[in-house]
């Protein structure tokens, strides 16, 4: 060490200290801001700020998804196409988790889906399951009719898919070796409901947006939705989907699908009155 940083060591070492402290300072900021948790007292549930903003809903490189399925048949995701921009000029609270079975019983005083399920010893901490679209519309009405600060709905399916992207691009936010990490589906889950926000959350802090339960969105469903927007010629700004249909849409993947299903854009959809053992949902909140 030379006379120089001997003799200045210890104005050195502050600065290095100081520099140090404003990365910490800077990350923990930017942390907070994506990461930004409400926890609504009236039902004791964490809700995720999702920042407003604007993407990509849908596949943007079809011969990558053509290529992610097992029996590459383009017919299964041209629902997904053509890929578009949509906005939202507004953030919205989304709930971390799916509902649980805890959050449903609360409220509606019934143990649906399968017997095991709420005889686990963490049966608190499981999403509830079994959920008809129509089912989880007469528990937020319930919650609804109970609540005095918030109302609270399903999500559309571009809020879905915004909040599962987090602002990343791609077939998926991780690579499908990390898919362990962040989804339970067939291959990580045992075939198994799991306890929510076990695995890793995504950028934005949301658990299991990818697997473990389908999650039903308030949308109805047609094939037809993104070429219709896509001929409009215009950035759709929150948009509803269709005013009618048969069928509503439901997203994320489960805990028993193959990889190929565990992917923001995927698209299926189902009658009002179906209601798998696979099958879930989470909630909005907007302050009255």
């Amino acid at each position: 060490m030379n006379l120089y940083i001997r003799s200045n060591w210890p104005l050195i070492w502050a600065s290095i200290l100081a520099i140090a402290s404003l990365i910490l300072l800077s990350t923990d900021t930017t942390s907070a801001q994506t990461k930004a948790i409400t926890i609504i007292p009236e039902i004791n549930f964490k809700f995720v700020s999702i920042p407003a903003g604007q993407f990509i809903m849908g596949t943007t490189n079809l011969q990558q998804a053509l290529a992610d399925l097992p029996e590459p048949k383009a017919a299964m995701i041209d629902d997904e196409t053509p890929a578009h921009a949509v906005s939202f000029n507004s953030s919205f609270l989304l709930s971390q988790t799916e509902v649980t079975q805890k959050l449903w019983f609360d409220i509606m005083h019934s143990k649906p889906g399968p017997e095991e399920n709420w005889q686990a010893a963490n049966w608190q901490q499981l999403p509830v399951v079994s959920i008809s679209w129509q089912a989880a519309i007469d528990f937020i009405n319930k919650l609804n009719q109970q609540s005095e600060q918030y109302h609270y709905r399903l999500p559309t399916e571009a809020e879905w898919e915004y909040a599962a992207r987090a602002g990343s691009t791609g077939l998926r936010p991780f690579s499908v070796i990390e898919m362990d990490e962040h989804a339970w589906y067939i291959n990580s889950s045992n075939d198994e409901v799991q306890p929510v926000a076990q695995l890793k959350p995504n950028d934005w802090g949301l658990y299991d947006m990818h697997g473990n339960v389908w999650e039903w969105v308030s949308d109805w469903y047609s094939p037809a939705t993104y070429t219709e927007r896509a001929k409009a010629g215009i950035t759709p700004v929150s948009p509803k989907g269709p005013e009618q249909g048969n069928k509503k849409i439901r997203r994320g993947g489960s805990y028993h699908c193959p990889p190929h299903l565990i992917r923001p854009a995927y698209r299926a959809a189902d009658s009002l009155d179906k209601a798998y053992s696979v099958l879930g949902f989470r909630l909005i909140a907007e302050e009255k």
